[in-house]
């Protein structure tokens, strides 16, 4: 089984959706775990009642979406592998420092554990500046993999990343054989 977790940037929950709709097609069993934000928060992108029965739908599965919930993931419910699409930066820092305060870290905390693979599919406007050292972090940690990003406009936005989701499925292939897919930066 595969452990898929949303984090709140809102406007890319479409595009994970989209590529955990291929994943689910491709035959894999998913976990669906929600950040507290993802879970409670209604934005213009979706409704988080919506979301949530779109998510559940696809996944046949209840959501995880606490910190009490996602605590067995590791050990007692092990993953082949977790996703986080899209990872806020927010979460990124959180996971470079080993900060475990929401059901999303803690779930990444748990699968890490175990030596596992964990796949980050980065979405974020602070990438190329206050995020920077923890890509740095991550790169170099075992297990950890990244979906390859650009930025979505170098103008308006110069320090942002954004992962290209597409290539998740393919990532995810790789993530499980141990390798990163490349290039990271498109």
């Amino acid at each position: 089984m595969i452990g898929y977790a949303f984090c709140g940037s809102f406007c890319t929950l479409s595009h994970s959706l989209a590529a955990l709709r291929r994943l689910c097609a491709d035959g894999h069993e998913v976990l669906p775990i929600f950040s507290d934000n993802v879970y409670s928060t209604d934005t213009r992108f979706w409704k988080a009642s919506e979301f949530a029965d779109a998510v559940r739908a696809l996944c046949g599965r209840e959501i995880v979406h606490s910190i009490v919930d996602a605590e067995p993931l590791g050990p007692q419910t092990p993953l082949e592998a977790l996703v986080i699409a899209p990872c806020t930066g927010n979460t990124l820092a959180k996971l470079a420092q080993g900060i475990t305060d929401t059901p999303v870290t803690m779930a990444a905390k748990a699968h890490l554990r175990e030596d596992r693979p964990l796949l980050v599919a980065l979405a974020s406007n602070d990438s190329m500046s206050a995020n920077l050292a923890n890509i740095s972090t991550l790169l170099l940690r075992k297990q950890v993999f990244f979906v390859p990003m650009r930025q979505d406009d170098p103008e308006r936005k110069p320090h942002s990343l954004v992962a290209d989701f597409t290539y998740l499925s393919d990532c995810l292939s790789a993530a499980l054989c141990g390798k990163q897919l490349r290039p990271l930066f498109l």
